[in-house]
């Protein structure tokens, strides 16, 4: 019970993850900060799941303020990186581009080498027992159906508000064609009382 119990805190402490999604406002810049150490495995992913053109700008510093990623309107990307130096890292959404389009961003920070818990449990002085393999294998079955999990959500979020935004403009679209109808339905029932109006004034 007390292997069961270490394993569990290694797969703790060896795998985090920050998961946010946030609203990005239109000319507006947003940062966020991890302490990392040195020689950390880093992967940071990020997508644009509503507004606008779908795009942000993002740059991510290390402590000492290198450029580790830069690029400009982007809708989704992933990030690996390994921590050169220990210190605090920042990670900048910008919108400033964007005049008057909200955007909703979902960002996944994770850190930590997740393949590290078999050396670190086989470095020490017992092997791993069955039970102990089946927390490992269940640990990353678990990150993978997580990790599908979120990417499915993000694209069914993104789906829907597209299709939200095309029933809209469906809508509008034939509302105005409705109006036109009608207006050209009035036109023609005054033209054609204004030809009796004209004969009736001959007689």
């Amino acid at each position: 019970m007390l292997k069961f119990v270490i394993v569990s805190s290694i797969l703790v402490a060896l795998g985090l993850s920050i998961e946010l999604t946030f609203e990005l406002p239109d000319n507006a810049n947003q940062c966020f900060y991890e302490d990392l150490k040195k020689d950390v495995d880093t992967v940071f992913e990020f997508q644009v799941v509503t507004g606008g053109h779908y795009d942000v700008d993002l740059i991510i510093e290390d402590p000492n303020g290198k450029v580790l990623y830069k690029d400009t309107k982007k809708q989704y990307d992933s990030i690996n990186f390994k921590a050169e130096v220990e210190g605090t890292y920042k990670a900048c959404f910008s919108n400033e581009f964007s005049t008057f389009s909200h955007k909703i961003v979902y960002m996944d920070w994770q850190f930590g080498d997740q393949n590290a818990l078999h050396a670190a449990v086989t470095q020490g002085a017992h092997a791993m027992t069955q039970l102990e393999n089946y927390a490992v294998a269940i640990g990353d079955k678990l990150r993978t159906i997580d990790d599908y999990q979120t990417h499915h959500r993000l694209r069914e979020a993104t789906g829907r508000k597209r299709a939200e935004e095309l029933n809209e403009r469906v809508m509008i679209w034939s509302l105005g064609q409705s109006a036109v109808v009608v207006f050209i339905g009035i036109g023609q029932v005054f033209l054609l009382k204004s030809f009796f109006n004209d004969k009736r004034t001959r007689y």
